[in-house]
């Protein structure tokens, strides 16, 4: 019989309220509570709690305080990624960030997702996984929906709300997000 907690990250419905699941999410609320009270000057704590914190990358990212997420263990993220102050991150599927990736203020990111049947959603709930490209820039309050893919070298604009995938080298913007126009692609690929 499968876990909570794999049905969780196989986007199957699970419950939340799950024994393993509850301890999980404690652990990444202490977690970000001391990432968030520590000194900016103590490099070496905030390592450690990135490093404890994500799946991988958090020897390379850098993040803004204050930073809050469901798992923490879902997210896997790529070579210097930044995440600017108040950003969330609902990871109870994989969200995986590409290398370069730079979130602006208060971004969030939901893997997380409800039925649309009341009396479901009583009992379960289920995700969605989330990918960010390489070289993508979110602007501030923007939000990525479930299931949702954004491309390399893509930019989403502030305040947008990504419900569908974005193709490489767009820009979107809106609510919901739509393409505006293409980006310049790089010189390897012209």
């Amino acid at each position: 019989m499968r876990s909570e907690r794999e049905k969780m990250v196989a986007g199957e419905p699970y419950d939340p309220e799950d024994a393993e699941l509850r301890a999980a999410r404690l652990l990444a609320r202490e977690t970000c509570h001391r990432l968030n009270a520590s000194e900016p000057s103590d490099d070496a704590l905030r390592r450690r709690l990135l490093a404890s914190l994500f799946a991988e990358g958090g020897d390379t990212v850098w993040l803004e305080p204050p930073f809050r997420c469901d798992y923490g263990t879902n997210i896997y993220l790529g070579n210097r990624v930044y995440f600017n102050f108040d950003c969330v991150i609902l990871d109870v599927c994989d969200v995986r960030i590409g290398d370069f990736a730079f979130f602006g203020p208060g971004v969030h990111i939901y893997a997380a997702s409800h039925p649309l049947a009341a009396q479901q959603r009583r009992d379960f709930e289920f995700g969605k996984p989330v990918t960010v490209g390489n070289d993508v820039w979110i602007g501030g309050r923007a939000i990525l929906c479930p299931g949702v893919t954004i491309g390399d070298r893509s930019v989403v604009g502030a305040g947008a709300v990504v419900t569908k995938d974005v193709p490489d080298g767009v820009l979107v913007a809106g609510n919901p997000a739509r393409v505006l126009r293409t980006l310049e692609r790089p010189a390897e690929e012209r």
